[in-house]
């Protein structure tokens, strides 16, 4: 069975509305960017891309499909994935209500974290966000059919694992550049403020969520 390319078109168009819109992975990826700089946000970006990769293949072998089935599975990834945004919103939060002047150090002698930490806290955040499962879901269901190959198993995961590189790296990419750092520098205090909010809202959505 040939893989139709109109098919794969219209599941690497929703698999790019789903991850290129605004989100948690992607306000964190452009807060670092802008933040901590471009191998920073970099590292975050390839965590992010690393969880989305895992959800992907477990969505591909069918694994996730039986752990949707499970509530319980369900209701422990969402607790605990709606605890983290919330620690991502309060930090954020934190850091809107500090002034410059309190902050103490430029942004320049902001010290990052370290690559592998920056990396670790991108994939938790994606394997800890049922939306990223579930999108998989809705991803895999809508380009797999009964009569799916292997074929078209292997070519609907490169394509969104290419994508997935391109949208989360891509964020990274812009969000670091020279006009966008010196937004950062007039507009911290917003940005974090819009951080906090995104974080908080999608922390108690999931909480508040039924399962």
């Amino acid at each position: 069975m040939s893989v139709d390319p109109h098919h794969l078109a219209l599941v690497f168009t929703a698999y790019i509305i789903a991850a290129a819109s605004p989100g948690p992975s992607n306000m964190r990826i452009m807060g670092v960017a802008m933040h901590q700089g471009r191998q920073s946000a970099l590292m975050i970006a390839a965590g992010v891309v690393s969880g989305s990769l895992f959800w992907g293949s477990m969505a591909a072998t069918g694994v996730s499909a039986i752990l949707a089935q499970y509530a319980q599975a369900l209701v422990v990834l969402k607790i605990a994935g709606g605890l983290y945004l919330l620690f991502l919103a309060y930090k954020a939060g934190k850091s809107a209500m500090t002034s410059d002047e309190k902050q103490g150090r430029p942004l320049d002698a902001i010290r990052p974290a370290s690559g592998f930490s920056l990396y670790r806290r991108g994939l938790l955040m994606h394997l800890t966000n049922p939306k990223a499962l579930l999108g998989w879901i809705a991803t895999m269901t809508l380009g797999l059919g009964p009569g799916a190959t292997p074929t078209t198993v292997a070519v609907i995961l490169a394509g969104c694992a290419i994508l997935s590189i391109t949208i989360f790296c891509g964020y990274a990419l812009v969000f670091s550049t020279a006009p966008m750092i010196r937004m950062y520098r007039h507009a911290r205090r917003w940005i974090e403020g819009t951080l906090a909010l995104v974080f908080g809202a999608a922390g108690m959505k999931l909480l508040l969520s039924r399962a």
